[in-house]
Order: structure tokens, then C-alpha cells, then sequence
């Protein structure tokens, strides 16, 4: 039920998705060891600490193999958003 959820937010926002994990869970203090990677990853690359999170524990607490491809991609994802974003400011 909870995974419905965070999914669900995500789609909605990847930062709200991430208070539910960091709310609801030990997942981002699992996966990270202390509170500064994610409060960065918050506001610089929300869809890239979600996906390690969820991958850190989706497996056997450990990243490895295929789970980097979707670090990776969500990774790319975030960094399309800042540069989608100073293209569009730059068009003014």
C-alpha cells in the first residue's frame, strides 16, 4: 500500500514522494547512513535520491547491476529539468 502511494506522489512530485519515504520510512536513513545526502538531494536531484533510495532497498540493500540504469536515468531525468529550466529562462 505504502509503495501505491510514494509511487502515486512521484508521478505527482518526486520531492513529495520523498517526505513520504523520509516521514513513513528508514529507507533514506538506511540507504544514505545520515540526513545531509538526502536534504541535498531534495532540492538538487529529488528523482535521483529517490531512485537510489527505492533501489537501495529493493534489493539486498545494496545498488548494483540493472538498479544503476535507473539511478543513472533518473539521474539524466534531473539534470533535463535544470537544463530545460535555463532554456526556458533564457528564452525571455
Amino acid at each position: 500500500m505504502m509503495a501505491c502511494l510514494v509511487v502515486l506522489l512521484a508521478l505527482i512530485s518526486p520531492r513529495l514522494a520523498l517526505i513520504a519515504v523520509g516521514l513513513f520510512t528508514d529507507v533514506l536513513s538506511d540507504a544514505f547512513g545520515s540526513w545531509v545526502v538526502p536534504l541535498l538531494g531534495f532540492f538538487l536531484l529529488p528523482w535521483t535520491t529517490l531512485a537510489y533510495a527505492v533501489m537501495w532497498a529493493a534489493g539486498s540493500n545494496t545498488v548494483y547491476g540493472f538498479e544503476w540504469f535507473i539511478v543513472i536515468l533518473a539521474f539524466v531525468v534531473d539534470l533535463g529539468s535544470w537544463v530545460g529550466g535555463g532554456r526556458g529562462r533564457g528564452r525571455d
